[in-house]
């Protein structure tokens, strides 16, 4: 490695944010931070690490697309993948959005549900064909000799659906909805003097608070 780690850093000097510049509603400040992502043209502005536990208390990381935000943010995945698994035995979740153009981050905990079948049907089938096959091909996260398996799998289920423009949801496919009861917005300031709000739900009312960086 060429270069001392230790020695990498960024002054942050865009932007500022205050208690007074927040919505009631952590939702709706969300969703002002995310349109201003989206017109900042930051690459994949609903890209998201999202983390959950499994039964041994171990946790895991990964990235996933944010694909809705209602009273929650939601996102889509193989039930039987790693994380479905995780989350069915413990269905509370972290996730994190990290937009380096804007010097900010949004930092979620909440309680998981999965979405309903017709929400997670009409989602599946909006996607392009490619990616329906895709969920239809791969057992995720299971272990597979080779790529070829996948190769062969894929083929087949072209030939298969070949004349439909649309393919049934698999069972085992749908979405999740992290509903949250702790949202942070951190805004990155210089001399590592960051301007953090935080939002905690208790009794069903939000309380806002400035936390020290």
């Amino acid at each position: 490695m060429n270069k001392d780690i230790s020695s990498i850093r960024k002054d942050y000097t865009k932007l500022s944010l205050d208690v007074n510049d927040v919505d009631k509603n952590p939702i709706n400040t969300f969703n002002k931070w995310f349109d201003e992502a989206l017109k900042s043209e930051v690459l994949e502005p609903n890209a998201m690490s999202l983390a959950t536990v499994d039964k041994n208390g171990i946790p895991a990381n990964r990235i996933v697309l944010l694909k809705e935000v209602d009273k929650g943010f939601v996102f889509y995945t193989n039930y039987q993948s790693d994380k479905g698994r995780e989350l069915e035995h413990n269905p509370v979740a972290s996730i994190n959005f990290f937009w380096p153009e804007l010097e900010r981050q949004v930092r979620i905990q909440g309680y998981v549900e999965k979405v309903s079948e017709e929400m997670s049907t009409k989602y599946f089938q909006s996607r392009p064909k490619e990616s329906q096959i895709g969920a239809w091909t791969s057992p995720q996260s299971s272990a597979i000799k080779n790529r070829a398996i996948l190769e062969q799998r894929e083929a087949e289920l072209i030939k298969k659906f070949e004349k439909d423009s649309v393919l049934p949801k698999p069972k085992q496919w749908g979405g999740y909805r992290v509903n949250p009861f702790h949202i942070e917005f951190w805004q990155g300031r210089p001399s590592r003097l960051h301007d953090r709000i935080s939002y905690t739900l208790i009794d069903n009312k939000w309380k806002i608070n400035r936390l020290a960086p």
